[in-house]
């Protein structure tokens, strides 16, 4: 299990526990967390499970691979450094105290 902390636009916290296994996004799905939409369940064809990741975290995570990268070009204001696609986070406990901030609005 992590502990993972998602942290709304307007601020608000949501600090869950992740089975390991799952990814972040399923987290925030299964949590009823809001902002991180999943359109496309997880398949990395969509961008609406868009964060920035606490810049702590940036060189802790595995780097974006091609596809995570491609999709991140539909993003809304994609960060060079810190935008990730939380369906391509797999849950571990190195990821325990994992912080994520959702962008404005997911398209």
């Amino acid at each position: 299990m992590a502990k993972i902390t998602y942290i709304e636009h307007n601020g608000t916290e949501h600090v869950v526990e992740v089975a390991n296994g799952l990814t972040v996004m399923e987290g925030a799905r299964d949590n009823g967390i809001p902002g991180i939409e999943a359109d496309c369940g997880g398949a990395c064809a969509c961008s609406t499970c868009h964060v920035y990741v606490h810049p702590d975290w940036v060189g802790k995570l595995p780097p974006r691979e091609d596809m995570e990268e491609d999709m991140l070009d539909f993003a809304y204001e994609p960060d060079a450094e810190r935008s990730r696609l939380t369906c391509q986070l797999k849950v571990s406990d190195a990821l325990d105290g994992l912080v994520v901030t959702m962008p404005e609005k997911q398209i």
